[in-house]
């Protein structure tokens, strides 16, 4: 049985939290849905896609601001943006206050174990965002790499992050499970 506390993803070093709301086994894989909480000043992840599933944003306090294939645009309480497959996004809290947002990936795929194990790795101090080391690098490259269905980095190019997550499993770096 999950509890409260299983439902949080603390991503403090990185200026964000999570709070699950449906998880995939909730929806039977339908959908992967968690209110965000971005720190004023957070700063936007790289560049990515995700191949197979669509995501959205729906703004319920603050402002976001939002890139939708290179062009940015602000979203207030009440509004949404979908991000259809393939499109490539990303999103940061360039204001002085923190914003809240439903974020929901659909079909969930594997993107809850992605942002689990990401929070595992955050927790346990062997990945920073944006990644401050080699090891963070490394470890970062190879969850993108085994979660390639669901994430792809545009910026710095997938196979960039390829590259990297062979040399991390060379080097012996290994990620949760």
């Amino acid at each position: 049985m999950q509890t409260h506390q299983d439902r949080i993803l603390d991503f403090a070093a990185a200026g964000m939290w999570w709070e699950i709301t449906q998880s995939t086994k909730d929806t039977h894989g339908a959908f992967f849905e968690a209110i965000n909480v971005l720190a004023p000043g957070f700063d936007a992840p790289p560049l990515h896609v995700h191949p197979e599933a669509e995501e959205s944003y729906h703004v319920l306090e603050g402002t976001l601001d939002v890139n939708l294939n290179g062009e940015w645009r602000q979203l207030g309480p009440g509004e949404s943006a979908i991000v259809p497959a393939g499109m490539t996004h990303t999103l940061k809290n360039a204001h002085p206050v923190e914003v809240r947002l439903l974020n929901v990936h659909k079909p969930a795929l594997g993107f809850e174990r992605f942002f689990r194990r990401m929070h595992a790795l955050i927790a346990s101090g062997k990945l920073t965002l944006p990644p401050k080391n080699f090891g963070s690098l490394m470890r970062l490259s190879m969850l993108f790499v085994e979660h390639e269905k669901e994430i792809k980095s545009a910026s710095p190019p997938h196979g960039v992050m390829r590259f990297f997550a062979f040399l991390g499993s060379l080097l012996g770096y290994k990620l949760p499970g």
